[in-house]
């Protein structure tokens, strides 16, 4: 087993440069985390009945609103349906929240695929 393991990443003639693969990982991660950072200040709403929630874009619950005089506070039929409707929100909003994640970290994650070399992964 003398044979380099990276002669079927180019040869090591010079087709493959490893500083080039590592600075693009570098990039690559720069703008994950930039991403990430987008992410988590950003917000969407989801609605059920009465009831708002909001979410940060990673899926943080950061804020519920009920409307008033839609529930009756003294009524335990009313606020076991109001516990319904804040967990409906909440889904609603993180659904929404977890489709703008895939949008917005799709691109980055690439499906292992890593530009710039033979067949765009490493063949593992």
């Amino acid at each position: 087993m003398t044979q380099n393991p990276f002669d079927a990443l180019g040869g090591g003639g010079g087709g493959f440069d490893m500083n080039a693969l590592l600075q693009q990982a570098q990039q690559m991660q720069e703008q994950l985390q930039e991403a990430q950072e987008r992410l988590a200040s950003t917000t969407v709403e989801g609605t059920a009945g009465g009831v708002t929630a909001t979410v940060s874009g990673v899926g943080e619950l950061v804020g519920v609103r009920i409307a008033p005089g839609g529930f009756d506070a003294s009524d335990a039929e009313s606020l076991v349906d109001l516990g319904d409707l804040v967990v409906a929100a909440y889904r609603d909003a993180k659904t929404q929240a977890d489709a703008m994640a895939s949008e917005a970290l799709g691109p980055l994650a690439g499906g292992g695929e890593i530009p710039g070399m033979p067949g765009g992964s490493l063949g593992l």
